[in-house]
């Protein structure tokens, strides 16, 4: 049966861009099924199920199939695996395959004999994660209930026990349209431009009044700028859309509330569905993870995942592969860190779901 790494290849090789993932669904269901295991595919997930030899809590391990586009940049090509020293190139090699891998062949792994003692383990594999269209809230309430959760994305085997919301927020300043050369004696007039350039340099220090000890402050940041009519004439409108990454110090929103207490702009928050999330302070998950792998590093993630679906429960964010890696072209992986994964997740569910 092929390993981890084998595993890994194979799922590189099927391009699964978001929207895209029936072919490499399909794959991950017959090769589960072919080694034993118990596997449903359907339009949420993959999920594969390992029951222990008594009852007892649920542990999920989390990710998804889909990748982003390739885009360009490439010097090979991004879906044919290319392994060079101990590096797999090729597109989702990190994000977040190498985690699937990893993950399937633990749950192999845990399937035998000397597998867990109670309980069972759930592998959930989602299909676009990479979009607003993620379908890991659907796969969630069709897995039943869940206990803890690990969720696998690009953290160097690395565990994240807080993770960063994402609020996006239109920014809408409104002025007079007027012809420049007229715009000094006009005393009633407002540019647009200036009210919203005011409006962004306010943003600087806004939320200085409360620091998470994990992920720091909240952060609002200007991604997208527009306006103008022409190039003689004064804008009647300028809006700018901001990239905001919450902390669990505040909600969506208060951070609605304050932007609008302070800004002259209309605030127009288009998303905020995705939350901030973090560990619970007496996580028995987190303490068997330690156990699990106790030169593991915690830390405080910056980029959102899957886990705004499992806030509700006791979890964890930790995979194989470099995150700064994950969307740039010749995406890469370190195999000895996929090995290590496969040992980590199988380790972590023993602990997890050993007899008390």
């Amino acid at each position: 049966m092929p390993g981890e790494l084998e595993l890994l290849s194979r799922l590189v090789a099927i391009p699964s861009v978001s929207g895209e993932e029936a072919a490499v669904a399909a794959f991950v269901e017959e090769t589960a099924r072919g080694w034993g295991l118990d596997a449903v595919r359907d339009d949420s997930s993959v999920r594969i199920e390992v029951r222990g030899h008594d009852s007892g809590p649920t542990l999920a391990l989390v990710s998804h199939l889909d990748v982003v586009p390739p885009g360009a940049g490439w010097t090979r090509d991004p879906f044919t695996p290319s392994v060079e020293g101990d590096r797999l190139y090729g597109r989702g090699s990190g994000d977040a395959k190498a985690s699937v891998a990893a993950m399937v062949t633990a749950a192999r792994d845990l399937s035998g004999a000397d597998g867990i003692e109670r309980g069972r383990l759930l592998v959930i594999l989602g299909y676009g994660e990479e979009t607003k269209n993620t379908t890991m809230e659907r796969a969630v309430e069709r897995a039943g209930p869940i206990d803890a959760a690990v969720v696998g994305e690009p953290t160097n085997l690395h565990i994240a026990t807080a993770q960063r919301g994402l609020m996006m927020v239109d920014l809408v300043a409104r002025g007079d349209q007027r012809h420049a050369g007229y715009a000094a004696s006009d005393g009633g007039f407002v540019n647009a431009v200036l009210v919203l350039a005011r409006d962004l340099l306010r943003l600087d220090g806004l939320f200085e009044g409360r620091t998470h000890p994990v992920l720091g402050r909240t952060t609002a940041t200007p991604t997208m700028l527009d306006a103008g009519v022409s190039r003689n004439v004064t804008p009647p409108l300028a809006t700018a859309i901001l990239d905001i990454r919450s902390t669990p110090d505040w909600t969506h929103e208060e951070i609605a509330a304050l932007l609008r207490e302070r800004l002259d702009s209309e605030v127009v928050v288009t998303s905020r569905r995705l939350v901030p999330c973090e560990t619970p302070a007496d996580s028995r998950l987190l303490a068997a993870a330690e156990r699990a792998r106790p030169d593991a590093a915690r830390f405080g993630s910056p980029t959102c995942s899957d886990w705004v679906f499992l806030r509700h429960v006791d979890a964890i964010k930790a995979g194989p592969g470099t995150s700064r890696r994950s969307h740039t072209p010749d995406e890469y992986v370190d195999l000895p860190e996929v090995t290590a994964a496969r040992g980590f997740y199988a380790g972590l569910a023993r602990e997890y779901l050993a007899g008390q």
